[in-house]
């Protein structure tokens, strides 16, 4: 498959800032997005590969450290470079704060926004990778049976075969089948492995998820 390339979207409002920092982003070969407000990037959406936005903090409308807190109660993960002309530290600490990736006061150093926008890019490829392998794995865990799903909740907290039975109201036989019907869909290869997909999943221990 051909990989999504990288997208810098950089916000700014003066017209100049965006031209520069557009035609910088580009030399390294980077996609990129220029907007002049938080509502223009509400209108256009996201790029669907690895994003980094170059974020003024002085915005009409919506500001970016606005912008980042939204993103943030709404639990949006999206990769920050804030830039301004009137910087000061309890700003930056609020930026750092909410995970930005770096805050560069006007003027800064072409070096320093590139150095900045990869680190961005690559936090958001290995978060794209999780939330794919995520999918995946919910995916893997609709495919389970109710009772499958049982035993799977009564399995990763160590309960033996005979504890399940007992609790379920079956035959050992018959949780060993469901067991082994787990892991196989689930493509387990090990209890451990199983606990770690059921922590990722956040199932509630020893309860039956989704029945």
């Amino acid at each position: 498959m051909t990989e999504v390339p990288a997208t810098a979207i950089v916000i700014d409002d003066d017209p100049a800032i965006r031209e520069a920092l557009g035609s910088l982003l580009r030399s390294v070969g980077f996609d990129v997005k220029l907007l002049a407000s938080v509502d223009d990037f509400l209108k256009s959406g996201r790029p669907n590969g690895p994003t980094c936005l170059v974020l003024d903090v002085r915005l009409p409308g919506q500001s970016g450290l606005e912008f980042q807190r939204e993103l943030l109660r709404r639990n949006i993960q999206l990769p920050i470079v804030f830039i301004t002309g009137h910087g000061d530290i309890p700003m930056s600490v609020q930026a750092m704060k909410g995970g930005a990736i770096e805050f560069l006061t006007k003027p800064f150093r072409e070096q320093d926004l590139l150095d900045a926008v990869h680190v961005g890019l690559a936090r958001d490829r290995v978060w794209i990778e999780n939330e794919k392998a995520l999918a995946k794995l919910r995916a893997s865990f609709e495919s389970l049976t109710p009772r499958e799903r049982e035993v799977m909740a009564m399995v990763v907290i160590g309960r033996l075969n005979k504890q399940i039975a007992a609790d379920l109201g079956v035959s050992e036989i018959t949780v060993k089948v469901h067991r082994s019907q787990v892991m196989q869909k689930m493509h387990a290869k090990s209890l451990p492995e199983l606990a770690l997909m059921a922590d990722k999943l956040k199932l509630e221990p020893g309860k039956p998820q989704g029945s």
